[in-house]
């Protein structure tokens, strides 16, 4: 493997090392700010407001990745982190918590980057694999941040938010110093004023051959992914009486499926399957999943469910590959950028829809199925979104041979 592309990785696990370091403490951090019975609605707003600004710029960042690089972008996203996390430290009221989680959002379009970057040093044969690797590499960052943050938040809630601060901080130095340029400026291309409304990337992103139904295959599955990251703490909270330390160790089970999975299993996947037969499975695969999350009545179930879970695993990457085969050299900052434009925009939405209906159910007692509503209405969105990617495969003749045919229309 190039020594960029090794580079890159790096970059992602430590990006995401401090993502979730926060995850398991920012609930406990809110009931210190606001009313308890707020939490809950606070906690939703500050995961929205945040993917608001990745929404309004995202798209806006991928078109400057295409313009100018993809180093210079990648580097205003560390500064962008480091900022909302040591203002999240040092935050005294809730007004500042809000702030801070504006401007990290706005200035923060890494995952986005990163995955043009791949697909940048990456032959379209490897984009799949690259892309599963990437997805290993941010859940080694995110198995290990959840459990640091837990333990961390046991001794102090702000010190997670400033170890976080300090990762960013180092993953900007080791970008300055070490990342080269994946995008050169033969391949670059200006900066196009109509392209920087997001719901006119989003557009482009529909036009591109080969996507048109998988943006919202993308938007449904991405919807249901943010509603489980909208609820995942406080539901563990709520039906299992999990802390920090628990939720810790939950995301940390979770970290360790997609390392295997994404880094090890993707690629003897990809020789048996193709990416839409692998998007397919892993749709199957999720929609199990998220009904048994919501149905279970224990903590070891849970983790269950996790473990067997393989397929669900691979489907992000198996779906990125296809709109990255879709678009051209000059295009995939912009294309991933819309992704991560789509997946920014169901984020906002998914705070609205979860922690409500979590709240409807969180009166109910420890062990409750009825609390896993949240999860539920998760498996139904997956299961829109596989109906959606099966007729998309269908009708441009992708589908593998052992299929399912797609009903046919009366």
């Amino acid at each position: 493997m190039r020594s960029s592309a090794i580079i890159a990785l790096l970059i992602v696990s430590l990006d995401a090392m401090g993502l979730g370091l926060i995850m398991p403490v920012l609930p406990t951090l809110l009931r210190e700010l606001v009313p308890a019975e707020q939490v809950a609605g606070h906690y939703g707003a500050l995961l929205s407001l945040y993917a608001l600004m990745q929404v309004i710029f995202a798209p806006v960042l991928g078109q400057f990745s295409d313009a100018y690089g993809r180093r210079p972008v990648l580097l205003l996203g560390f500064c962008g982190l480091a900022i909302n996390f040591f203002a999240t430290a040092m935050a005294a009221a809730i007004w500042t918590l809000i702030a801070s989680r504006l401007i990290g959002g706005a200035m923060q379009a890494n995952a986005a980057v990163a995955n043009a970057y791949v697909a940048d040093i990456s032959s379209p044969d490897e984009r799949a694999k690259r892309f599963g690797m990437l997805g290993a590499m941010f859940g080694i960052g995110f198995m290990l941040g959840p459990v640091l943050g837990g333990i961390l938040g046991a001794i102090d809630l702000q010190l997670p938010f400033f170890v976080a601060g300090t990762l960013a901080l180092a993953n900007l130095v080791y970008g300055a110093l070490v990342l080269p340029e994946s995008l050169p400026p033969e391949r670059r291309r200006p900066v196009q004023a109509k392209s920087l409304n997001p719901f006119a990337s989003l557009r482009d992103l529909a036009r591109l051959k080969g996507v048109g139904l998988l943006v919202a295959v993308i938007a449904c599955s991405g919807l249901a992914q943010f509603v489980l990251y909208s609820v995942w703490v406080l539901h563990g909270s709520f039906k299992f009486g999990w802390g920090p330390r628990e939720s810790g160790w939950s995301l940390f089970v979770i970290g360790v499926m997609s390392v295997l999975v994404q880094g090890f299993l993707l690629g003897k996947l990809l020789k048996v399957f193709t990416p839409q037969r692998l998007a397919i499975l892993g749709l199957m695969s999720s929609t199990v999943a998220y009904l048994l999350w919501g149905a279970a009545s224990q903590s070891w179930m849970v983790y269950v469910v996790i473990v067997v879970n393989v397929f669900g695993f691979t489907t992000a990457s198996a779906i990125q590959s296809i709109v990255s085969a879709s678009a051209n050299a000059h295009q995939q900052g912009e294309a991933m950028g819309a992704v991560s434009s789509l997946n920014s925009l169901m984020a906002v939405l998914a705070p609205m829809i979860a922690t409500p209906l979590l709240g409807a159910f969180s009166h109910h007692p420890l062990g409750d199925w009825r609390i896993g509503a949240p999860l539920y209405f998760c498996a139904a969105l997956q299961g829109v979104s596989l109906l959606l990617a099966w007729l998309h495969f269908r009708s441009a003749g992708r589908a593998e041979p052992g299929l399912p045919a797609a009903p046919a229309s009366s």
